[in-house]
């Protein structure tokens, strides 16, 4: 399966059970990315340090709606959302 984890609100709400959840999901051989809307570049410092090591990939979308970002990287959609405020998955906030 490919989990999209969001970062903002969830992995930082408790960042010590999402660890275990994506070293548990990576270990049964899921994928696991992060889907931030947060902007590459400019505000991915902590998010790169907290989890480049342990997810296979992290994706910025620039406040704009994650669904499409993942779909345009990946070419499908994640089989699971995790995210505190879905709405983002769908819609931009610019």
């Amino acid at each position: 399966m490919l989990i999209a984890l969001d970062y903002d609100g969830t992995y930082t709400a408790d960042p010590e059970l999402w660890d275990e959840f994506i070293l548990d999901a990576r270990m049964r051989g899921h994928e696991i990315i992060i889907a931030t809307m947060r902007i590459a570049g400019l505000e991915d410092d902590i998010v790169e340090l907290e989890l480049r090591s342990k997810v296979d990939d992290i994706i910025y979308t620039d406040r704009k709606a994650k669904k499409a970002a993942v779909r345009k990287i990946y070419g499908r959609d994640p089989d699971i959302w995790i995210d505190d405020v879905p709405e983002w998955i769908f819609e931009s906030a610019l």
